[in-house]
């Protein structure tokens, strides 16, 4: 028996995770997520799979962030009917995630097409331009709904036929999982795990992650394979020092913040800061339809959460509300929004500043000095976040160029993903019975960094994977 993996996304990028898996005749994939960079390029990678989507038999999937579930639909489809397996917590979320993603698609193709037929009237153009379809629609994302099948943690469950897979939490992200596949025939076994996103220890809401399975050979996220996080213990403080400094300037803090996850992260904390009175008590605003759904999610899954906020929960509290914060869900809410004065704190989706209603906070206070852009997470290449930490003086927002003159802070202690230190401690364990490890989930010099240090420490065969690239296990 011969295991084949080829890599189809977030090989040497960090985003886009796919990874397709053959064995005994079947075909499978890890995760099927949506690529982010350029416009056209993730267009065109997301809408034109690089294999035929009924000959996938399931798919098993790590967590519910979109870089890892947002071509799901697309799946769909393309003819996909199979199972989709994931923990509880995140076969929840899916719903509301990729109804979103499928709207936002749908509302910008509207937006686009809008656009070209009015530069078409200017210019008084004769040239036809194509116009643009969303990838996948709503209509797609009901389809898949009913194929989300629950795996719960810990319990082996057959994938198809000689295969078995597992998972564990990965104390990334609520319901977050790294999982092992184990692959059987006439009494030969290979067994593979995949990591998912490593998460850190300590961070709030979602608890550390299990170790490393047993394994022969490990597909690993990189991510931060080539830098340490600062220490998670001083976040509070640099939290509440960015708001207190804004606020002295009578500005905004604008957050764009992943809508599951970080947000809730954040909401937390500064529920905390506010009991302590270590912030001014200003208005805080979570803007996101998403946002909400996925935080009422959050509130059903009470047994995926650390002990420190099963705590509020014990004590008759809500972990993600407080006096001093407001969801906003509909359009007007949220368009008034821009004409509110500061101190205020605003957080909204996308987390990566490439679609939803950040862009439009962004582009009515991105010039002010007084504000504040505060990131908190990694900001993939090409990015309109990535354009922000680079700290270019003017980047683009729908297609026009704004001066960058607010103040940008990066609090990357935050960051859902372990670092270098962290991944090389997660796989110790096991890795004295690794065969080999894949790099994924990972820009180039990171990934470099991160093999070398596992070459050096463990001796292991470590390959960083190109997009098409495919390996037999045995």
């Amino acid at each position: 028996m011969i295991v084949k993996i080829t890599f189809w996304g977030a090989a040497q990028a960090v985003t886009g995770s796919m990874h397709h898996v053959a064995v005994n005749g079947g075909n499978y994939l890890l995760d099927c997520g949506t690529y982010q960079g350029r416009r056209k390029e993730s267009r065109d990678r997301n809408a034109n799979l690089p294999f035929d989507a009924r000959s996938i038999g399931a798919v098993v999937v790590s967590h519910a962030h979109i870089d890892h579930t947002g071509n799901l639909p697309t799946l769909v489809k393309n003819g996909f009917a199979g199972p989709i397996y994931s923990s509880p917590a995140t076969c929840d979320l899916c719903e509301p995630m990729l109804l979103d993603s499928a709207y936002l698609q749908e509302k910008d193709a509207v937006f686009l097409n809008k656009r070209t037929w009015r530069r078409k009237l200017l210019l008084e153009s004769d040239h036809a331009e194509e116009e643009i379809e969303p990838i996948y629609t709503s209509a797609d994302v009901e389809r898949l709904l009913p194929l989300l099948r629950r795996a719960p943690l810990r319990t082996p469950a057959e994938a198809g036929p000689g295969l078995v897979f597992e998972t564990f939490d990965a104390g990334h992200l609520l319901g977050s999982t790294c999982m092992l596949l184990s692959a059987e025939e006439s009494g030969h076994k290979v067994r593979l795990a995949f990591s998912g996103d490593v998460g850190r220890p300590d961070l709030p809401v979602i608890p550390d992650p299990e170790p490393c399975p047993e394994a022969d050979y490990l597909i690993l996220e990189s991510t931060y394979g080539d830098r340490l996080h600062q220490p998670i213990e001083k976040t509070g403080d640099k939290l509440a020092d960015a708001i207190n400094r804004t606020a002295a300037r009578g500005g905004k803090v604008i957050v764009p913040a992943f809508a599951v996850g970080r947000t809730q992260q954040l909401v937390l904390m500064l529920h905390q800061l506010v009991k302590a009175n270590r912030i001014p008590s200003i208005p805080i605003f979570v803007d996101s339809p998403l946002a909400l759904k996925t935080t009422n999610v959050f509130r059903k899954h009470i047994e995926a959460f650390d002990s420190e906020t099963q705590q509020f929960v014990e004590n008759g509290e809500d972990p993600f509300g407080f006096r001093l914060l407001r969801y906003t869900e509909d359009a007007n809410e949220s368009k008034a929004l821009n004409d509110l004065r500061g101190p205020v704190v605003i957080l909204s989706a996308s987390g990566m500043c490439e679609a939803g209603r950040i862009l439009h906070h962004l582009k009515n206070n991105i010039s002010d000095p007084r504000n504040t852009i505060l990131i908190t997470g990694f900001q993939a290449e090409n990015t309109l976040g990535r354009k922000i930490v680079e700290k270019q003086p003017e980047v683009p927002i729908f297609g026009e160029p704004y001066k960058l003159r607010a103040e940008v802070v990066k609090m990357n202690e935050l960051s859902g993903h372990a670092d270098q230190q962290g991944l090389v401690q997660w796989i110790k364990p096991v890795a004295g019975k690794l065969k080999a490890v894949f790099l994924v989930h990972g820009e180039p010099p990171a990934q470099r960094a991160l093999a070398q240090v596992l070459r050096e420490t463990y001796g292991l065969r470590v390959e960083i994977p190109s997009r098409g690239q495919s390996f037999h296990l045995d």
